[in-house]
């Protein structure tokens, strides 16, 4: 069982081929995105095409760098699978994507989550379409939350400062 794990480690963490450099994405806007997109379902599950806790589709992979796990290589039949149902592979997809076709979708000068939710949603083509109702909604609100508890742990770090 501990050979296992140290390979499953090695697997997922050693030089694997879906590392990346530029990672314009936050911690907190990746997880809105998981959130929004399957609930952050990690069971490797494809819906309609679109596939892993990103719902990622087969285009938006290509698009990304077509990355792989160790054991494939982009010419693999099941690379696309195997890297977007697995969350750190998938997740550096959506870096490479959003770092590619990064762009201020909602026009107010800044390229920021709200940029990379429609992105991700819309594609890079019409990113300045309107959202979905629901994933807007769900989005939007994961978003708020994130804010909250970043404003709560800088109020929560200051009074330990001040006493």
């Amino acid at each position: 069982m501990l050979r296992l794990l140290v390979c499953l480690w090695l697997l997922v963490y050693s030089g694997s081929s879906f590392e990346v450099q530029n990672k314009p994405v936050t911690e907190d806007c990746l997880d809105c995105l998981c959130e929004t997109m399957s609930g952050c379902n990690a069971s490797a599950i494809c819906v309609n095409g679109a596939c892993g806790i990103f719902r990622i589709t087969w285009g938006y992979w290509v698009e990304a760098g077509k990355l792989t796990l160790p054991t494939d290589t982009a010419l693999s039949e099941d690379a696309f699978t195997n890297c977007v149902n697995q969350p750190h592979c998938a997740a550096n997809t959506v870096q490479n994507y959003m770092f590619k076709h990064g762009q201020d979708c909602n026009g107010d000068e800044h390229i920021d989550c709200l940029d990379f939710g429609a992105l991700h949603k819309l594609g890079n083509l019409k990113c300045q379409e309107e959202l979905p109702y629901i994933f807007a909604k769900v989005f939007n609100r994961c978003l708020k939350s994130k804010e909250r508890m970043a404003e709560e742990k800088i109020i929560k770090e200051q009074e330990t400062v001040s006493t």
